[in-house]
């Protein structure tokens, strides 16, 4: 069984796998030598992979690497069943080149946009022949209502709700449909544009705020949270 773990901004998500399949996911909030343990006496775990965008403190990578007999810190140089066309590969968040290995993986020969909707969201293009391109950051959801908050003197910090007006009548309406409806036609806006460019471009959708809004998005969607997960354990396969 293989062992895949990712240190994102805000939590410690965990996969286990058996072959191609995942049998078992969590969150932790940090990955001490406990955890870990646990993890070991649940599972028969042969590999593990580690990917880090957040604090690595939080996570006992050292003694995880001394209990698994085979260990990989996906970083640039770690070898991918993509062709990474990337300018700056050392600089690209390793979190989004491995969900796009996981979106190909589950749709290969397909032209992907890949959308990551967390602290951040960020948008990638990977083409039907396999080839990462790389893509756009922007603000993500609560990073806009936090902004809007924390750099104006009158208006209130909004949290997101499912009654989303198409325009508001009142300040927290205002903020709220602003946000939502800004990001819906952004994603909009990119599908439309690069389906010109890259026939049959299909949409794929991960990270904690993938749910609420594939049923605001028209183009035809495919959502899939453990998606990041899934990529790294292609990558561990890759690797074997």
């Amino acid at each position: 069984m293989n062992l895949t773990i990712d240190q994102g901004n805000t939590a410690v998500k965990v996969g286990v796998f058996d072959g191609d399949a995942l049998v078992s996911s969590s969150r932790f909030v940090c990955l001490g030598e406990n955890q870990v343990d646990q993890l070991l006496a649940s599972y028969p775990i042969e590999a593990a992979i580690v990917s880090t965008v957040g604090d690595s403190s939080k996570l006992a990578i050292g003694y995880l690497q001394q209990r698994c007999r085979r260990f990989i810190r996906f970083s640039s140089q770690t070898p991918i069943p993509l062709s990474n066309l990337y300018e700056t590969p050392s600089t690209l968040g390793v979190d989004r080149l491995a969900s796009c290995v996981g979106a190909n993986f589950l749709l290969p020969n397909t032209n992907l946009l890949v959308v990551d909707m967390g602290t951040c969201i960020t948008l990638d293009i990977v083409t039907a022949s396999g080839s990462f391109l790389g893509g756009n950051i922007s603000p993500g959801m609560a990073m806009r209502f936090k902004a809007l908050h924390q750099y104006t003197n009158a208006l209130p910090l909004v949290s997101p709700e499912e009654g989303v007006p198409l325009f508001g009548t009142n300040t927290n309406d205002a903020i709220l449909s602003g946000v939502v409806q800004a990001i819906v036609y952004e994603l909009e806006g990119y599908c439309r544009h690069l389906s010109l460019k890259y026939p049959n471009l299909s949409l794929y959708l991960t990270g904690g705020d993938a749910f609420f809004f594939e049923k605001r998005l028209k183009s035809s969607i495919f959502v899939n949270p453990n998606l990041l997960l899934i990529g790294l354990n292609r990558i561990l396969q890759f690797n074997a």
